[in-house]
């Protein structure tokens, strides 16, 4: 799945991205990402099920 980052907050170590297709926001945690990730960023992520929704993960920059 493909999106941009809408916000991340790096001190409490989570964000939010707005998906491309759906433009539903998805939480992602600090933990879910394997690079660093800024505001506007379009991203690569897959989803799982959280404790409050689906949760991003594997979360990528992409070009």
């Amino acid at each position: 799945m493909t999106g941009k980052v809408k916000f991340f907050n790096e001190s409490k170590g989570y964000g939010f991205i707005i998906e491309d297709e759906s433009q539903n926001e998805v939480f992602v945690h600090v933990s879910g990402l394997t690079e660093q990730v800024k505001e506007n960023d379009h991203v690569s992520y897959e989803l799982i099920e959280g404790k409050k929704g689906m949760n991003a993960v594997n979360v990528k920059k992409i070009e």
